[in-house]
C-alpha cells in the first residue's frame, strides 16, 4: 500500500487547460510534449508559500500562497516529480505584452519622477547656466565640423555628416 504514493510521486504530471490531467511514467522533453500538443508551450508549476499575514488589528492570520509558472525550452526536460502545465500560445502572448507594457509604465513613471526631482531641486540661476553651456557646447561642434572639413578629407568619399544628438530637446515647465 505504500507504493502508491511512491508510484504517484515518480511520475510527470501534465495539466492541460481544459483540466484533463495526464501522467507521464518517464522523464521526456519539453519539445516533445508540445509536439503532441500545438499551439501549447510547457510550463513548471510550482507552489510558492510566503508568510503568514494578519489582518489588520487583532484580525485572524492567513498564509499566502503563489502559484508560479515558468514556461521552459522545448530542450528541457520534463522530470519525474514535478507538475507541468500546458498554456496556449495566446496565453503566452498576452503575458508578454502585459509584461513589456509594465515595464514601459514603470520607466515613464521613473523618467518623470527623476524629471520633477531635477526641476525641484534646480534654482532659477541654474537655466541660465544651461543656457551657456548649451550655446558653448554647439561652439565646440561648429569647431570640430570645421576642423573635420578643413583638414581630414576622406579618400574614400564618403559624405561627411555633421553630429547631431539623438533626442529631441524637451522644455521643462518652471514651478
Amino acid at each position: 500500500m505504500g507504493n502508491c504514493q511512491a508510484a504517484e510521486a515518480a511520475t510527470v504530471v501534465i495539466q492541460h487547460p481544459g483540466g484533463r490531467v495526464e501522467r507521464l511514467c518517464w522523464s521526456t522533453s519539453a519539445a516533445e510534449v508540445m509536439r503532441a500538443n500545438p499551439g501549447h508551450y510547457v510550463a513548471l508549476v510550482t507552489l510558492r508559500v510566503a508568510e503568514e499575514r494578519q489582518d489588520g488589528e487583532g484580525g485572524a492570520r492567513r498564509t499566502v500562497r503563489f502559484t508560479r509558472v515558468k514556461l521552459l525550452k522545448p530542450k528541457e526536460t520534463l522530470l519525474l516529480g514535478h507538475a507541468y502545465r500546458l498554456i496556449t500560445t495566446h496565453d503566452v502572448t498576452k503575458a508578454v505584452e502585459a509584461r513589456k507594457e509594465e515595464k514601459q509604465r514603470k520607466a515613464q513613471q521613473q523618467l518623470l519622477e527623476s524629471r520633477q526631482n531635477k526641476t525641484e531641486a534646480r534654482p532659477a540661476a541654474a537655466d541660465a547656466e544651461d543656457d551657456d553651456d548649451d550655446k558653448a557646447l554647439d561652439a565646440s561642434l561648429d569647431q570640430l565640423a570645421r576642423q573635420d572639413t578643413d583638414g581630414n578629407s576622406r579618400s574614400s568619399g564618403a559624405r561627411h555628416r555633421q553630429w547631431r544628438p539623438s533626442l529631441d530637446s524637451i522644455d521643462e515647465a518652471g514651478s
